[in-house]
């Protein structure tokens, strides 16, 4: 997934997170699929028949997606009664089904006592708000949903009642950073191949002189091809190791995303300072580049988090603390 979430962000970040965000929900459904979930929903995403998605952020929560306030409560024995909202859910208003996160006990009680259910997107009560203008990612469709006593069977119920600790750090976890991973390592190559290109065509008109043969030029996109690749063998280390089921899988894979977030960051501006006035204009790739980029540190787990929780890990702490 890695590896295509790179080649798909080389071209656009919107696709390679629409893409990605499909994988992460359909894998939260593949890990404990029962027989009706398999045929439900599993075989039509094999069949590439149905896009589903992770529906976890909610606006009172922000960066604390581990903390739903969205409420599901048991309405007898086969069913539950779902109300809340989400925010910022990607492929809002195209997926056919919504992996999302709901609170079965008390919404104040210790973080990770939620369950995950699939909601399809026909469903009574299931509400897609209006597109959301962002600054970057334009082309992702981040909706506001609005839940409102959605009526959800038991049998779309993941896994076990407030169980979702344990998906949160085995499955969704590794599998969205290392899907927005290769999604930003994509934008940070395609941003250094933007570089080489035009650094070695441009030629100052005065001295007939190209750019590339400038030794500070020559310095810097040294550093800065540094950066990427040492990036990306940090990424694919996390990738194979999660795929190996290695113990220190997920602190690599939080590392991953966090350093990536750096990269694509340092590549966007300092790119843009190599190749001059030109990356300013206006619907530029790089102007576009730099506003996907900024989202890398934005989306939860934050940077910041990463790093908190990559710390906790090595010192032996409990990651959901406060």
């Amino acid at each position: 997934m890695v590896q295509i979430c790179e080649i798909l962000g080389k071209e656009c970040a919107s696709t390679a997170i629409c893409f990605g965000m499909h994988c992460v929900g359909a894998s939260v459904i593949a890990r404990n699929a029962n027989e009706y979930q398999q045929e439900r929903y599993l075989a039509p995403i094999n069949e590439g028949r149905h896009i589903t998605t992770l529906s976890f952020s909610e606006p009172g929560t922000g960066a604390h997606f581990y903390y739903p306030q969205s409420r599901l409560l048991p309405a007898g024995p086969d069913e539950f009664v779902l109300n809340g909202a989400k925010h910022l859910a990607t492929n809002g208003g195209y997926a056919d089904s919504y992996v999302v996160s709901a609170a079965t006990v008390d919404p104040q009680s210790p973080a990770g006592g939620f369950s995950c259910v699939v909601v399809p997107a026909d469903s009574d009560g299931f509400e897609v708000g209006p597109v959301w203008d962002g600054l970057g990612l334009r082309g992702n469709s981040s909706r506001t949903l609005t839940l409102n006593a959605v009526r959800v069977p038991r049998r779309d119920l993941l896994g076990n009642e407030g169980d979702q600790i344990w998906y949160l750090f085995n499955v969704i976890c590794p599998t969205f950073l290392s899907a927005m991973s290769g999604t930003y390592l994509g934008v940070s190559s395609a941003v250094l191949e933007a570089a080489c290109g035009y650094l070695k065509e441009r030629r100052h008109s005065h001295s007939a002189t190209s750019l590339s043969q400038i030794s500070i030029i020559q310095h810097r996109m040294g550093e800065l091809w540094s950066i990427v690749e040492r990036t990306r063998r940090l990424i694919y280390f996390a990738a194979s190791s999660f795929d190996a089921g290695q113990p220190t899988a997920l602190t690599a894979v939080m590392a991953a995303k966090a350093e990536v977030a750096d990269c694509v960051n340092t590549l966007v501006g300092e790119v843009m300072t190599l190749m001059g006035g030109i990356t300013y204009r206006s619907n530029s790739k790089l102007h576009r580049s730099m506003r996907d980029a900024r989202a890398a540190h934005l989306m939860a787990p934050t940077t910041d988090m990463l790093r908190l929780w990559i710390g906790r890990t090595v010192l032996g702490q409990p990651l959901l603390v406060d």
